[in-house]
């Protein structure tokens, strides 16, 4: 290549000293950032004129070329074109293997494209017409992927001169060891596809699957992404998926709440239900059809507890937290004015006969300061009896000392005596 040889060699004569390679290798590498920079800043220029994912393959394709001519610089700057030489040396490819890489890799960015293009038209289409649904729309797209990319690969194929019936004579063996190998991925794949035909669930639906309750934000063909109520983004694979209950809230655009509440075995059970319904009605988040209604649940450990059920249309969890809210307060309030007890919990105490029973006495205050009184006296008595025997105790251990006091002094006049 001539024109790259000259080049080459103007840069060698630019560039000698290895002061002037670190340098111009730095402000190369500068310039292609503020190039990459500058692309994506001119992006949302761009996607008002043409498609995303025109738009985005275009600003890739620039980044790339731009990068490969900075990289090809950087090698003539530091003078490894031989590495390269090497390297084309040893592989030792022809004209005709380096055209089809070429193609190659142009098919499958093509296909690429035209994917994401797809995708986009699709929802397009549904957004203009309102034709399909969002779930439709993923289905659309990845039949629409598989198809496109299988061209792709046949194209490819056929740039390298292989029949795709060659392929076929080693489809078992080559089946059975891919499919051990990626069981799990293939599983959750076709998992992903059953997921997508059966449709369980939407776009956007409030859904329960295991442990785990949040809105349906994608469907692929590996897995399905929930966002819960505390705003976290949960990766759930497809073949869990299928392998699990799934409670699905939002599909008949309606759901139905239930709420405890207990009135004491003393109350007209009838009053409290008709009270209950009333207050229930007064709400404002409720549906008024199908109306609310209470029945009774049990007979609890110190109530009778009635059920409150009602529903909301469009569920959502915050659409469900407010009308609880709406439902406890309007029949707390309600009970409190019509004197309806709600009792808390009681428990019934007894003692085994042949232990003597269980004796409850009421003591008054006052009895209870008279009794504290009487016992300080008593306490003050009983100290008194103790001071006393303490001085007598003393009185006698001072007798026994003087006594062996006198016993010595009448030991020592004797002595004196005698000498």
């Amino acid at each position: 290549m001539p024109g790259y040889q000259e080049i080459r060699n103007a840069i060698w004569r630019t560039v000698v000293s290895t002061e002037a390679q670190i340098l111009v290798t730095v402000a190369a590498l500068v310039l292609l950032a503020i190039v990459v920079v500058a692309v994506r800043s001119v992006g949302p220029r761009l996607k008002e004129y043409v498609d995303d994912a025109v738009a985005e393959s275009l600003q890739a394709g620039f980044i790339a070329l731009f990068a490969a001519a900075t990289s090809l610089f950087l090698i003539s700057v530091w003078r490894a074109g031989w590495l390269i030489e090497r390297g084309f040396d040893q592989i030792d490819p022809s004209r005709v293997d380096v055209v089809a890489v070429v193609l190659s890799v142009a098919v499958f960015a093509a296909a690429y494209t035209v994917t994401r293009i797809s995708k986009n038209s699709i929802r397009r289409l549904s957004k203009e017409r309102g034709a399909i649904t969002n779930h439709q729309q993923e289905v659309a797209h990845h039949v629409v992927q598989l198809f496109i990319f299988g061209l792709g690969i046949l194209v490819v194929l056929g740039i390298w001169n292989v029949e795709p019936g060659d392929l076929l004579l080693g489809a078992g063996a080559a089946t059975v060891v891919f499919g051990l190998a990626a069981r799990q991925t293939l599983g959750a794949v076709l998992a992903g596809f059953v997921v997508l035909f059966s449709r369980p669930f939407d776009l956007g639906d409030w859904v329960v699957v295991g442990d785990e309750e949040g809105i349906v934000t994608d469907i692929s063909v590996f897995n399905t992404q929930l966002r819960t109520f505390d705003d976290e983004y949960v990766m759930i694979p497809n073949d869990i998926v299928t392998d699990t209950e799934i409670r699905n809230r939002s599909r008949k655009g309606r759901l139905r709440l239930e709420t405890d509440v207990g009135v004491d075995y003393e109350t007209d059970v009838e009053h409290a239900m008709e009270i209950a319904a009333a207050a229930m009605d007064e709400t404002e988040t409720p549906m008024e059809r199908p109306d609310p209604n209470v029945v009774l649940s049990e007979f609890g450990g110190s109530s009778v507890v009635l059920k409150l059920r009602y529903y909301i249309d469009n569920p959502s969890a915050r659409k469900m937290w407010k009308a609880r809210t709406e439902v406890i307060s309007a029949v707390k309030d309600a009970f409190a004015a019509e004197g309806i007890k709600i009792p808390f919990p009681q428990r019934e105490l007894s003692g085994r006969p042949e232990a003597g029973g269980l004796a409850v006495s009421g003591v008054r205050a006052s009895e209870v300061t008279d009794g504290d009184d009487d016992a300080d006296g008593a306490d003050d008595a009983e100290s008194d009896g103790d001071d006393g025997e303490d001085a007598e105790i003393d009185d006698d251990r001072v007798e026994r000392e003087d006594a062996v006091e006198a016993e010595d002094t009448t030991d020592t006049d004797d002595t004196e005596g005698e000498e």
